[in-house]
């Protein structure tokens, strides 16, 4: 079978009970879906009808939500997942899309959305390679009021940062901004509403930031932090580059997050 996609979306990994004349056990199965929306499917073991699927209890399938139909999706085991995808990428679902599919809103984010820009000689700062600039970037106070029920009682925070409009300026030789984000500690007598200026910058460490500047269409890094205070710095890499920008925050547990003017 040739995948006519490069890419699938996973919905579901399960252990389905099986019995067969010689074992009973569980197998591990995947549950996938055609992102390209039409009915191309998996046609190898535990395809739609497959003879395989005798082998498991009419009640375990309906328990597991187990249908067949030309509908892009489809089972498959984990051993031929293994052997036919390399790569795996973890995506986050925003409550919305919880609420679309159907799936269950105890695992919902908390989510903050921010549409901003970076504007020449305002707030386009560049990298805090600039540092002398840097303080005019855009800012972002975030609190992450509650820790999650790790051990560790840290939160779970995943910051998103995407640059808007980009793909309709090809045609004008325009490229993707080369940008990523700083994230800082914020002591508690700081002001919740007042900007932070240059000499913050200058004697203090940030705590989280993106892996790298690169100048792809977005910027995504999942971090885990004590609960507090923090400021979030979106920026390109050198100062002066102007665009729009997209910043969401997303944690488990409550938090709320401003952008400072």
């Amino acid at each position: 079978l040739t995948l006519l996609f490069l890419s699938l979306w996973i919905f579901q990994v399960v252990k389905a009970k099986i019995k067969t004349p010689r074992i009973t056990g569980v197998i591990p199965l995947v549950r996938v879906r055609n992102p390209w929306g039409n009915e191309t499917e998996w046609r190898g073991t535990w395809a739609d009808n497959a003879k395989e699927w005798s082998f498991i209890p009419e009640e375990e399938k309906e328990a597991l939500g187990i249908t067949f139909s030309a509908d892009g999706e489809w089972w498959m085991a984990f051993k031929d997942f293994k052997e036919h995808f390399d790569q795996v990428e973890v995506c986050n679902l925003s409550p919305e899309c919880l609420e679309s599919c159907g799936l269950d809103k105890r695992f919902q984010w908390c989510v903050n959305s921010f549409n901003s820009a970076w504007i020449s000689g305002e707030t386009a700062g560049g990298c805090r390679n600039y540092i002398d600039t840097f303080a005019l970037n855009p800012q972002f106070k975030l609190t992450l009021e509650d820790s999650s029920e790790d051990e560790d009682s840290l939160c779970t925070l995943i910051v998103s940062l995407m640059q808007k409009n980009r793909r309709a300026m090809r045609d004008e030789g325009l490229a993707y901004l080369s940008l990523g984000f700083v994230i800082y500690r914020l002591k508690p007598e700081m002001s919740a509403d007042e900007r932070v200026d240059v000499d913050f910058f200058k004697y203090n460490l940030s705590v989280a930031r993106s892996k790298s500047f690169i100048n792809q269409r977005e910027v995504t890094q999942r971090f885990r932090l004590e609960p507090g205070r923090y400021l979030i710095v979106p920026s390109t890499y050198d100062p002066g580059y102007e665009g729009e920008f997209l910043l969401r925050t997303f944690s488990e547990k409550s938090s709320t997050c401003k952008q400072i003017p």
